[in-house]
C-alpha cells in the first residue's frame, strides 16, 4: 500500500442517512479508500485512501456521479458554544 492520504471534504447536501449510506457505499468501493465516515451534522466527509491509487478529482467525481458537489472551501463547523439566539 502507498502513502495513505487523509481528507475532509465538505459536502453541503449531505441532510439524512440515505445521503450517508448513497456516499459511504459510493466512496467505498473505490480503490484505495481504507476508511469513508460521513457527518450529517457538519455536512463533511472524512475519507482516508491510499494516494498511490485514487486521487481527490476521482473522489469528486464520484460524490457528483452521485449526486453531491463538493464545496470549495474549508468545511463548515457548527457553533458549539455563545449564546443561544432568541428568535422569537
Amino acid at each position: 500500500m502507498g502513502t495513505l492520504h487523509e481528507e475532509v471534504l465538505s459536502v453541503p447536501d449531505i441532510s439524512c442517512d440515505h445521503c450517508v449510506r448513497a456516499i459511504n457505499g459510493a466512496l467505498g468501493k473505490l480503490p484505495g479508500v481504507e476508511t469513508v465516515e460521513t457527518d450529517i451534522p457538519t455536512k463533511s466527509v472524512h475519507i482516508r485512501y491510499d494516494q498511490s491509487q485514487l486521487s481527490l478529482e476521482q473522489i469528486e467525481t464520484t460524490l457528483d456521479d452521485v449526486g453531491y458537489t463538493v464545496a470549495k472551501g474549508p468545511a463548515q463547523t457548527p457553533r458549539t458554544s455563545g449564546k443561544p439566539l432568541n428568535l422569537l
